[in-house]
């Protein structure tokens, strides 16, 4: 599996807010778009791709660590470890946020991949999503946690509404945060999209399934993902990160 990522700052921002993380050798991947003044979003952001990639690396190939949170009897044993990973993140955001007046009300979307077993498990929180692309098809996998999703449907078209950047749901602003949970098989030859608002909410759905489908290399696709956004007149953070599927070693 190959995997490359690319954040550029928005414009009109002074600081980068999004972060991300690729550990191709734990099949994880990462995209946060954080929120909150003092550069706090910043923070938030940081935190919550570190946390995440630690408990998911701690956990890998051991079952000597603790379940903070219990265990979900309907999901795998991967799923439990990647929405505990966002759970303690959640926790540690918002304890931080309680501790720092300058850190009052900061929070992130986040949305993770993990892939293993032949499976493709996400756990996602805001409006940070996750594209699946097979062949010329591409299929967004997440639902924003906005409001014009809510009212508009899973794409959050609200025809330019202000209303599309109200977040419903975001991380580290509350002690508990609803942490959506999906998992899907995979034949090992799809590639994936995760990305903030900054590129999904400037780029049509069809011109991202052009690029995404198209034979470029890696560094390239994700270049052409930012500069498509960029040329659409995006004025937030764009980040794209995007992996390759293979087949796992038997």
């Amino acid at each position: 599996m190959i995997a490359y990522g690319q954040s550029e700052t928005g414009p009109v921002r002074r600081i980068n807010e999004d972060c991300f993380v690729s550990a191709e050798d734990l099949r994880l991947f990462i995209v946060a778009d954080g929120m909150g003044g003092h550069a706090a979003g910043e923070v938030a952001a940081r935190i919550a791709v570190e946390s995440i990639e630690k408990f998911i690396r701690r956990s890998h190939d051991t079952e000597d660590f603790s379940w903070p949170y219990g265990v979900d009897a309907t999901l795998s044993y991967d799923a439990n470890r990647l929405k505990t990973a966002v759970c303690l993140a959640n926790r540690r955001i918002n304890r931080l946020a309680e501790n720092h007046d300058d850190y009052l009300g900061m929070g992130t979307t986040v949305v993770c991949a993990l892939v293993t077993n032949g499976h493709l498990i996400v756990a996602h929180v805001g409006d940070s999503r996750l594209y699946l692309s097979a062949g010329n098809d591409l299929v967004q996998l997440t639902q924003d946690d906005s409001w014009a999703a809510t009212v508009f449907g899973s794409n959050g078209d609200s025809n330019g509404s202000r209303t599309r950047h109200v977040l419903t749901n975001v991380l580290g602003v509350r002690p508990d945060t609803q942490v959506h949970l999906l998992e899907r098989e995979i034949a090992g030859n799809e590639t994936l999209l995760l990305c903030s608002d900054g590129l999904h909410g400037s780029v049509s759905h069809e011109k991202l399934r052009d690029i995404v489908a198209s034979t470029q290399e890696l560094p390239a696709l994700a270049q052409s993902l930012i500069s498509t956004a960029l040329e659409q007149g995006s004025r937030d953070n764009i980040t794209a990160l995007v992996a390759r599927c293979s087949p796992e070693p038997v």
